[in-house]
């Protein structure tokens, strides 16, 4: 036995070789030799080197301390969160301390069979959370009054802004260029939307509610309660408004709404929010899901998401994304907007917290909120505390005359106040008890005050209530679906979760190969630190004194990412890959106007890229021009050239995907780069494919100005079945003025001044160390290795494929990058059978289809990753080779062209138990690999029908006997 050296027993990138997915602890390289050897390869770096164009390829160049410990890293990460000082949070301002139920913590939360499934784009496997995000829409038009919800936004302040651009959308016969703002917005949503309209060249007029009807304006947008905490009857304004044709959006609190008129019973036209006070820790900003609702006559106009009812091909009700589902793909620059995904996973929890609450749970938390700022309020005024705002819900503005020694005591307590020019603010929360009551009238009066919660509690309850007036009082029911009132037992709860994550394939039980979307690893020890309440319970606008913590590791996670990307500054505030399309757009637009060459406005965009390009470009008020791609997938450089001269000085920028999305470095992509910058425009990379180039190349040395990343790709934060995600975008330093800063918390850098893109000023701050633990695990080494190993995993999945299906593009040496293209076309030409059938398929086999028709049509996009295992590639491989044997069988006649196990894919157990009349066996249908068995999977639905489900859309719970097995 040969023996160790003390280095090797200390295992230091013991991570690394489990994150990979061969070889275990990466002592031994067996497998990684196997799969080299099979595609006659010698070595990763002679493999790199076959692969990545000479010019870009670098030799290790990544500055990263080596891999730690997991043990290590956890320890270290934890010595930072416990520099963060938890205060007792009464800012308010859009976020509040939550409790978030032990049992959906525990089964949701912190459950890879949640979080690390993706976007229920194949809905036949994800039944559960569908359920659980029509729970949400059906939640959010229950307490806002509305007709339609979708599925989640990215956060409440990108919500308002979106509203806006929705209103301006729809009210063609209004010719305002101006939206106005309640000046009682939270101040976080005023500068978000500022940002937006200056992008669109609008106009925004910021004053108080009852006045926005005299404006000229094309709509409004109110805060209710607003952010000093006063509740003001809408109506009347809203109806002004309409007679106007201007639209009125509501900005709301679902706590808040439990107790108040619903805003659309006062005609508002879309009402949106922040889920979060449902259960979701504030995480320093993020990750929260904002809901958006409005009239079923805007369905074809609402952004995001929305989840639909339909039926499968058994008649039995099933649910889909409906409407929306690919809209950037198929609209591209006139998509409604460029939110790809959302907060999936965040809006299931709030869902979920609904449920487990129930109507009088939820009730009894909301009065017990406004009962204890009753008192607080009570209190006060008797000991001569002004108190500014009339009425409230949870929210109190309060003017004191010895405002320094209040803020003395707060901060000896233990407890922050939302700090105003001349005004102290206290927000109440699920948090808050009466001696936090007791505490608060000992830090806003002084000790010695003589008040009782109790006692005036006693003459609240023999008195009543008269800080909601009447007018806005809620006189109608919500949450009356009997889902909303089955689960309030921990067991039923913990069942119906339960039954629900069965409904759906997640990483956890299968790969799931979508190419472009990286669905690598996602490792426990980089989730742990989420749940931490040291990262989890502090406001985005706590004082900066208390959140060193936070600051230490975003700045080591911005210090890795410029690294990464080669180039020399990041802004981190970008919540989706999405948004940081937009961001880094925004930063070329002001870059270009700071030379007054604000007329170059012209984004040039490969007809291969992803359709939120065109839809992020048209956000910044870029037209679009479409490049050509050649007969081999690259850039057609001729046309580009053609373009880019022709442009001239309206050329702005370049959007460029490298790799391709065809799944090939291309070569020349350095001279495409020159190209651009001779012409005076810059370079954005778009960042979905820089899992292909972390530690072997970079997009500032290839040439780029700015790049996105998704941390939620590249860096490991989990998809959670439809986000949260994060992109922050690294830029050259030309461009670091321009990008997005921060009016309420300012960053400190040459940026500051600029609005923001994202309610927080670092996004979704508390899952940024998901992505810190994970480089900081893997090291610089490791990192280099990972993407190496996604090549090689990446080309062996292609040699076993391309003997059965041809792979549509390679690159130099006839490789491909860490993805491959599978043509299906000529399947169906052949036989009639089609992408779909074959994905559909899949699911019978255990796996999720790959990415679908994009970037071309009647095409699989597959991306294995670095972290599959040689034994779990090859179950895949092996389950499309099985497939094209049944295929193959149509051909010869021994299977229907018709009545086959593709075309009536997936099976479900109802449909294999039941009367069997079909030309092919139960076994074929439902078992058709020997080796199945303990990795079947049972497909809750059958085949669903998309036609019907738009034709006939119902976006809201159906009635609970739909839901019974």
């Amino acid at each position: 036995m040969t023996t160790l050296s003390l280095k090797e027993l200390e295992q230091r990138d013991n991570f690394v070789g489990r994150h990979i997915g061969s070889d275990g602890a990466g002592i031994d390289h067996s497998e990684e030799n196997a799969m080299l050897q099979s595609i006659g390869a010698d070595s990763l770096d002679s493999l790199t080197a076959e692969i990545v164009p000479a010019d870009i390829l670098q030799e290790p160049f990544l500055e990263i301390t080596d891999s730690r410990t997991e043990f290590e890293a956890l320890n270290y990460l934890k010595s930072l969160a416990a520099k963060n000082k938890v205060f007792k949070s009464y800012i308010g301002m859009g976020y509040h301390d939550t409790i978030i139920p032990p049992v959906i913590l525990r089964n949701v939360m912190e459950n890879p069979g949640w979080y690390t499934a993706y976007t229920p784009y194949q809905p036949e496997i994800a039944q559960g959370r569908l359920e659980s995000l029509l729970n949400f829409q059906q939640m959010v038009i229950d307490f806002t009054g509305m007709e339609l919800a979708n599925a989640s936004l990215l956060d409440e302040g990108t919500a308002a802004a979106e509203a806006m651009a929705m209103i301006k959308r729809s009210v063609r016969k209004n010719k305002s260029n101006t939206f106005y703002l309640d000046e009682n917005c939270l101040p976080q949503t005023i500068d978000v939307v500022k940002t937006r309209a200056e992008a669109f060249g609008w106009d925004v007029q910021v004053g108080p509610a009852a006045e926005a009807a005299n404006a000229d304006v094309f709509g409004a947008l109110f805060q209710y309660p607003g952010v000093d905490g006063e509740v003001i009857d809408l109506t009347d304004v809203i109806a002004a408004l309409h007679e106007k044709n201007a639209m009125a959006a509501v900005a709301s609190d679902l706590m808040a709404l439990i107790m108040l008129k619903a805003p659309g019973e006062m005609g508002a036209d879309i009402v949106l929010g922040n889920a979060q006070h449902f259960g979701v820790p504030m995480g320093f900003g993020g990750p929260h899901a904002a809901f958006f609702a409005t009239k079923d006559s805007f369905k074809r106009s609402i952004p995001g998401r929305i989840i639909g009812v339909s039926i499968d091909a058994q008649g039995k009700p099933a649910l889909r994304m409906a409407l929306q589902t690919r809209e950037q793909h198929i609209r591209r620059e006139k998509a409604n907007s460029n939110i790809c995904t959302a907060q999936v996973l965040l809006a299931n929890l709030s869902a979920f917290y609904a449920v487990y609450h129930g109507p009088k749970g939820l009730q009894t938390i909301a009065g017990r909120i406004h009962r204890l700022t009753d008192i607080l309020a009570a209190g006060l005024k008797a000991k001569g505390v002004e108190i500014t705002n009339n009425q409230w819900f949870d929210t109190l503005t309060v003017k004191v005359a010895d405002r320094d020694a209040v803020l003395a005591r707060a901060e000896a307590a233990e407890l922050n106040l939302r700090i105003d020019a001349d005004t102290l603010g206290v927000t109440l929360s699920e948090k808050t008890s009466a001696e936090d009551v007791a505490e608060l009238f000992d830090v806003i009066i002084g000790e010695g005050h003589g008040l009782d919660v109790y006692a005036l509690d006693a003459d609240i309850v023999a008195n009543g209530s008269t800080s909601i007036a009447a007018n806005v009082t809620r006189n109608t029911e919500f949450l009356t679906h009997p889902t909303f009132n089955s689960h309030h037992t921990e067991h039923e709860m913990l069942r119906y979760m339960k039954r629900l994550e069965s409904k759906d394939l997640a990483m956890n039980h299968s790969m799931i190969t979508l190419g472009s979307c990286t669905m690598k690893l996602n490792a426990t020890t980089e989730m742990i630190p989420v749940t931490w309440p040291e990262f989890g319970n502090i406001h985005p606008f706590a004082p900066q004194s208390q959140t060193e913590g936070y600051e230490q590791m975003i700045a080591e996670l911005d210090d890795y990412l410029k690294q990464a990307t080669g180039l020399p500054a990041v802004c981190m505030q970008p919540n989706s890959g999405a948004q940081g399309e937009y961001a880094g757009l925004l930063a070329i637009k002001k870059y270009h106007e700071s030379r007054g060459e604000g007329h170059r406005n012209v984004c040039l965009i490969p007809r291969s890229a992803h359709g939120t390009n065109p839809a992020s470009a048209q956000m910044a008020s870029m037209r679009v021009v479409v490049t050509d791609c050649d007969e081999d997938g690259n850039v057609d450089f001729a046309d580009l050239k053609a373009k880019a001269e022709e442009l001239g000085d309206q050329l702005s920028c370049l959007m460029l995907t490298y790799p391709s999305t065809h799944g090939i470095y291309e070569e020349g992509v350095r001279e495409i780069c020159d190209l651009i910058h001779e012409h005076g425009g810059q370079v954005y990379m778009d960042g979905a494919n820089l899992n292909a180039q972390v530690g072997i190349t970079s997009p500032g040395h290839i040439g780029a100005d700015v790049t996105h990343m998704n941390l939620h790709k590249t860096f490991a934060i989990p998809h959670g079945g439809g986000g949260p995600g994060m992109g922050p975008i690294g830029v050259a330093a030309h461009l670091a003025p321009f990008v997005a800063n921060h009016a309420v918390r300012p960053i400190d850098n040459e940026s500051k001044g600029n609005g923001a893109v994202s309610a927080a000023p670092y996004g979704s701050s508390s899952i940024l160390n998901i992505s810190w633990m994970y480089i900081t695990l893997m090291g610089g080494n490791g990192l280099r290795k990972a993407t190496q190993t996604a090549l090689l995993k990446a080309n062996y999945l292609a040699k076993r494929l391309s003997t059965h299906y041809p792979i549509l593009y390679s690159g130099q040496n006839g490789r491909v990058a860490h993805e491959c293209i599978v043509d299906l076309r000529p399947i169906k030409a052949e036989t009639g059978i089609t992408e779909v059938d074959i994905a559909k398929r899949l699911m019978d086999y255990g796996f999720h289809a790959p990415t679908m028709s994009f970037p071309v049509a009647g095409t699989f996009m597959i991306e294995p990753t670095e972290s599959e295992s040689q034994a779990e590639i090859d179950r895949f491989a092996d389950a499309m080779i099985a497939i094209k044997g049944e295929i193959d069988a149509v051909v010869r006649g021994e299977l229907d062209a018709e009545n086959n196990p593709l075309k009536n894919a997936p099976h479900t157990a109802e449909v294999v138990t039941g009367d069997w009349e079909r030309p092919y066996s139960r076994e074929l249908a439902a078992y058709p690999v020997k080796d199945l068995g303990a990795h079947k999977f049972w497909p809750s639905v059958g085949r669903i029908d998309d036609v019907y489900g738009d034709r006939n859309l119902i976006c809201s719970c159906p009635a609970i006997e739909n839901y019974e097995d």
